[in-house]
């Protein structure tokens, strides 16, 4: 097997034994890595409906066929594990030099199993795998413990850990690597807390086997050349996603005052232009050209990186217009170990309903000071804190009965940084998106607002499929980042070409299509099994806020979604895909894509299916 290791480490933290074992080849045919195989891994080992946070749940890490090759933008990783968040399939993807250093070491996966007895490291090493002591790091943030991890292993080492958010098993805490970058939305920091592991530490020294090594070496040396040559490239290391700020507010897309709005008064002072003037260095992945991490030095003088979603989430949608401000925000939030998008969302709620008088905490909009401790009341689970650490929708659910209308999440997920009263088929990427609310899956709306945005045509759902299948599907398994491509029209034919020098397969973009397909319908079909005849096509539907409550200011006042066209929209995607009415995936879809077996599990959950 060429590009695969064709191994993953099985690794038991309650018997503190770790095995490798071989997996078959046409697993990695069928799935290529990454999110397939975290998501074949869960459906195949975790019993229907455990709690999320018990030592039955598995924390996987994954990496792709690409995933460390000396290829743009290859240094990426998916951790995956059901969602303590959601109750269903949870993942996210993180820039780190732990992609390289696992897949170095000789595996395509590494399983997290059972519970350790005490506070661990997990110290793996090529073929051996320690459990180290880590009563002297529990406690501490991400970034102390990383520091004194890096200060042992080097600084080549891959690192992975959790702060006091995972710890103390808040449902939005992700995981933390280099400072900065992170991942897991839908809790897996609170995953890995949950079994007493405080990081993972990877050094690897092992050769990838590429089937035409010579090929891949002249591929790269080409396509890192090729990113350097677009002519996005100069604004991009300028401004990253951040950019995006002044085009969200230009296009009433921003998310203002928890949704309620998508124009912020004070946008510029948030945007890229205004980031530029603070700006002292980048930051990327491994493996990467056109690194998009923008550090500035917030009003605490503390460096802190900045992206799009970020400064949205704890600037815009919380009413605060300081840049400055805002990154000792996000700082804290890595240090802490807390999803900075859903933590924007669950404190822009707090806020309105603290404003609506639901709760008696006096919760403003855009005040710094207090929001910085409410913040840390979160990571340590204090007072109200305490509530909002459970995520927006159990807050909403404990409010009064009109709250949910208004809190801002598909299935549990807090949604990213784009309002969607004004961009139907965003709202449908968002509401089918495989994780939740997330963007990463179809980032369709600058497509949208490009063709036109009031219309709901077949046009817009074929789109939110196709983006479903290239973003969602290849990038996240191949694992490669999707930047190059989105950001400066770096070909997509280039991945056929590293992917044929790699494996040595002749793959073209329809097989890696019907790939995403088959993954993206077992990760349905896994939700569906745990939510068995509760799930309906309600789980799809985006909040009511974006239906019934008209943006009051800027170009598109008065726009709102229509309902009504909504649904009709929605049902064309379940045709598409080949669902029934209910968003379930038929047993004709599942056979289909060879996956007979899943079709079987699901006639066991789920009344009346075909």
């Amino acid at each position: 097997m060429f590009g695969w290791n064709g191994k993953f480490l099985r690794v038991n933290l309650s018997k503190e034994k770790a095995v490798a074992t071989e997996y078959e080849a046409k697993i990695a045919r069928r799935f290529l890595g990454g999110r397939g195989f975290a998501a074949k891994i869960l459906w195949d080992e975790l019993k229907p409906r455990i709690d999320p946070l018990s030592p039955e749940n598995k924390l996987v890490f994954a990496a792709g066929p690409l995933t460390a090759f000396a290829l743009p933008s290859s240094g990426k990783l998916v951790v995956a594990a059901k969602s303590p968040l959601t109750g269903g399939y949870g993942d996210g993807n993180i820039g780190t030099h732990v992609a390289v250093q696992m897949r170095k070491a000789g595996y395509d996966a590494v399983i997290l199993e059972g519970k350790a007895k005490k506070p661990t490291v997990v110290l793996i090493q090529d073929r051996i795998v320690e459990f180290l002591d880590a009563k002297d790091l529990w406690g501490l943030n991400s970034f102390e413990t990383e520091k004194k991890l890096r200060n042992i292993y080097g600084p080549a080492s891959g690192i992975v850990c959790i702060g006091p958010a995972g710890e103390n098993l808040v449902k939005f805490a992700n995981i933390v690597s280099q400072e900065g970058r992170a991942g897991g939305r839908p809790g897996m920091g609170a995953v890995m807390g949950s079994k007493n592991v405080k990081a993972v530490v990877f050094i690897g020294s092992s050769e990838l086997p590429a089937a035409y090594p010579k090929e891949m070496k002249e591929f790269g040396l080409d396509a890192y050349r090729e990113v350097l040559t677009k002519p996005n490239y100069a604004f991009w290391k300028r401004q990253g996603t951040m950019m995006t700020i002044e085009w969200s507010n230009e296009n009433s897309v921003l998310p203002t005052c928890n949704y309620s709005e998508g124009v912020f008064d004070k946008a510029e002072t948030i945007g890229g232009f205004a980031m530029e003037k603070i700006k002292i260095s980048n930051r990327g992945c491994p493996q990467c050209n056109m690194t998009c991490g923008n550090v500035v030095k917030g009003s605490d003088r503390k460096e802190s990186e900045l992206d799009y979603e970020n400064v949205a989430m704890l600037g815009s949608n919380i009413g605060l217009g300081n840049l400055k401000q805002v990154a000792v925000l996000n700082r804290a939030a890595d240090e802490f170990g807390l999803d900075t998008i859903s933590l924007g969302n669950v404190l822009g709620f707090a806020m309105e309903a603290s404003e609506k008088g639901l709760i008696k905490e006096k919760v403003q909009w855009g005040k710094f000071k207090e929001t910085k401790t409410m913040i840390e009341d979160i990571a340590y689970r204090r007072g109200l804190g305490n509530i909002l650490a459970e995520g927006v929708r159990s807050f909403a659910e404990k409010i009064n009965d009109d709250a949910p209308r208004w809190a801002m999440h598909v299935k549990g997920l807090e949604i990213s940084a784009y309002d969607c009263h004004t961009a139907p088929a965003m709202a449908l990427a968002f509401a089918t998106s495989c994780i939740g609310a997330h963007h990463k899956d179809a980032w369709v709306i600058s497509w949208e607002v490009k063709t036109g945005r009031e219309s709901y045509s077949e046009e817009k759902v074929d789109k939110v499929i196709e983006l479903q299948r290239v973003r969602g599907g290849v990038f996240e398994s191949l694992t490669v980042c999707r930047l190059p491509w989105i950001e400066l029209g770096f070909e997509l034919e280039w991945y056929v070409k590293f992917l044929h020098a790699a494996t040595g397969l002749e793959l073209t973009w329809d097989n890696l299509n019907w790939i995403a397909d088959r993954t993206f319908n077992l990760i349905r079909a896994f939700w569906i099994r745990e939510y068995g005849n509760d799930w309906t096509k309600s789980m799809d539907i985006p909040p009511a806020r974006w239906f019934e409550e008209p943006l009051t200011k800027g170009p598109l006042k008065g726009a709102s979604l229509n309902r009504t066209k909504y649904d009709v929209m929605l049902q064309n995607y379940y045709h598409k895909r080949g669902w029934d009415e209910r968003g379930i995936p038929t047993k004709t879809t599942l056979q289909k894509l060879g996956l007979e077996d899943v079709a079987n599990q699901l006639k066991k959950h789920v009344k009346l299916y075909e």
